[in-house]
């Protein structure tokens, strides 16, 4: 690729991203008292040197401030898989709010049980507890997972993503070793001291690490996602399980941005047999929320242990925030999963990615440019290096910061919106055929200004 002709097309992007977003570069640049510009500073990350300001957004269509409006492939990375706003889960809202009453109250509703035996039906696991955020799910996942087993580390992927948990922004170094992933902002102890980070798709390194009798759970994503879709090779996540029988580690899979592959995730997609499930974002249509899923016999297990060591999981021993589980994310979360994602919603989705996922291979095919696009039920991305990665290191030596900013710039200056910090483009029930040709002709288009 001509480097140069890259950067000119990328200089001319950020001029037409500043010339037809006046009113976003004006709120970005008088926010004095937000830290960053933005409310919550990965907000800040879109391409363009500054973030267009959403003045509203419903189904697949987000409006910017200036009033372009855009087909939105990133869907709050996720948040928003159900669609922006949809309309059951704006009765849902309105109807606890208003007419019931009562957003938070540290007490149950009824909405709670039936959110929980929903979960358990798509994913097979039987006990549920809820959070505001995938983050405190896994978090607190993890501390129940050291509780049970009396084991002290737990073993992650090389660039895997599992929120802002402390034990997972690490990376694996040289000979078996465990560092920090670059940019970690000030970790309260070694990495290494709490985890053992390994390459996905490895087994023998797996092995290694279990070996020890010191690691308490794997905590993995079925495919690696923010570092651009790394999918499992033939055996590797039943390797994990018979590993992990082995060895009286728990497995423990989160679904928060694989959910993507089905009603039930690649949980049930994929017939996994994990110990425990978290997930977060998509399941509430957008309200805050967070949830892990528990195999009967470990839930009876953490149960029979916090009476035998008097462990503290309703007051102040690390387990649970005030509004976890609160009324109004419970009521979201049943009409997101009642009345919106659906079977059926989601057989849409995936026959919508498969055809943008198509246009994308042939666009690549066609111009003779060195990249590979993976799939995972309605959510695709694509990385600039062919074959595609086999683990999180592959994957992140990928990334391509320039080229990445033109891509995006490219199609939001056009109408279309994809995440900003990787290259993911995500269906909602509310996308349509056209949609996704709109993103493949344009997708096409900036490949073939690249090539010249």
């Amino acid at each position: 690729m001509d480097r140069n002709g890259l950067f000119a097309l990328l200089e001319a992007e950020r001029a037409t991203h500043r010339d037809r977003n006046p009113r976003s570069l004006a709120q970005f640049a008088g926010a004095d008292h937000l830290f960053t510009g933005v409310p919550m500073t990965w907000m800040a990350n879109w391409a363009g040197n500054f973030p267009l300001a959403m003045a509203g957004a419903r189904g697949a269509r987000i409006t910017d401030v200036d009033g372009h409006t855009y087909v939105d492939f990133a869907l709050g990375d996720t948040g928003a898989m159900a669609g922006h706003s949809p309309g059951a889960v704006v009765d849902a809202i309105r109807n606890r709010v208003d007419t019931l009453g009562g957003i938070t109250a540290m007490l149950p509703s009824e909405d709670a049980e039936w959110v929980a035996a929903d979960l358990a039906r798509r994913f097979g696991l039987p006990q549920w507890s809820f959070a505001l955020s995938a983050t405190d799910a896994n978090r607190w996942a993890l501390r129940l997972a050291r509780l049970v087993t009396g084991r002290s580390k737990i073993l992650v992927f090389s660039y895997c993503y599992h929120g802002s948990v402390d034990e997972t922004v690490v990376v694996a170094g040289p000979d078996d070793t465990t560092v920090s992933r670059p940019g970690n902002v000030g970790p309260a102890v070694d990495p290494s001291t709490t985890t053992v980070a390994v390459e996905f798709n490895d087994l023998d390194a797996v092995a290694r690490a279990l070996a020890t009798g010191e690691i308490a759970a794997i905590l993995t994503e079925p495919a690696l996602t923010n570092i651009g879709i790394v999918a499992p090779a033939d055996g590797f996540l039943s390797g994990l399980r018979s590993l992990c029988d082995e060895t009286g580690t728990l497995l423990m899979i989160d679904e928060t941005h694989t959910l993507s592959a089905g009603p039930g995730g690649c949980t049930a997609a994929w017939g996994l047999d994990p110990d425990i499930v978290t997930m977060g974002k998509a399941i509430a249509g957008g309200i805050p929320i967070g949830a892990f899923g528990l195999r009967a016999e470990l839930a009876e297990r953490i149960l029979a242990l916090v009476s035998e060591q008097d462990a503290d999981i309703v007051d102040v021993g690390g387990i649970g925030g005030t509004l976890a589980g609160n009324a109004l994310s419970m009521a979201a979360a049943r009409a997101t999963l009642e009345y919106v994602l659906t079977d059926e919603a989601f057989a849409r989705m995936d026959a919508l990615s498969v055809r943008l996922t198509q246009q994308v291979e042939a666009s690549i095919d066609r111009h003779g440019v060195p990249w590979s696009v993976t799939r995972l039920g309605a959510r695709s991305e694509y990385r600039f290096c062919s074959p595609a990665p086999v683990n999180g290191t592959e994957s992140h030596l990928a990334n391509d910061p320039d080229l990445d900013e033109y891509l995006h710039l490219f199609m939001s200056n056009r109408g279309v919106l994809i995440t900003p910090f990787h290259n993911m483009v995500l269906m909602c029930p509310d996308t349509t055929e056209a949609d996704v040709d709109l993103h493949g002709v344009l997708f096409d288009q900036a490949v073939a200004l690249l090539v010249g």
